[in-house]
């Protein structure tokens, strides 16, 4: 059964993408810890990151880098943080979360965006891709 990232990755579901390679994809996630809480995840449907092979994991992490910078440039915070944690879907993801406390890194604080709030937002970081 594919995971709720392929099905995003394959477009059968919608989803906020602030940028995308023939290896990855990056959408804002819709239970944001903070605003601009951004999932960076590989197209190849792999359950854990250190399963992946050496040149997915390393597109992976130059991927989140280049959007993390956009993120830094975007949205007004200390620094960006990373995170992966892995048990929440099926299929190696990164989060990229701008950070202001680290509160925001606990994934028990959440905030709430409208739709309207998350496509200004998408707009916004791709401006710095």
């Amino acid at each position: 059964m594919s995971s709720i990232f392929s099905n995003i990755i394959s477009r059968k579901i919608p989803a906020y993408i602030i940028a995308e390679d023939e290896h990855n994809i990056a959408f804002l996630d819709i239970n944001p810890n903070a605003l601009g809480h951004t999932l960076c995840v590989p197209k190849t449907e792999v359950d854990k990151i250190f399963d992946l092979k050496d040149k997915d994991y390393q597109h992976l992490m130059l991927f989140s880098k280049q959007v993390a910078t956009a993120l830094e440039k975007a949205i007004d915070c200390k620094r960006v943080g990373i995170a992966v944690i892995g048990l929440e879907v099926p299929h190696a993801h990164v989060h990229l979360i701008p950070l202001h406390e680290m509160k925001e890194m606990d994934f028990q604080h959440k905030i709430v965006c409208s739709p309207e709030e998350f496509n200004q937002l998408a707009l916004q970081i791709k401006s710095y891709l």
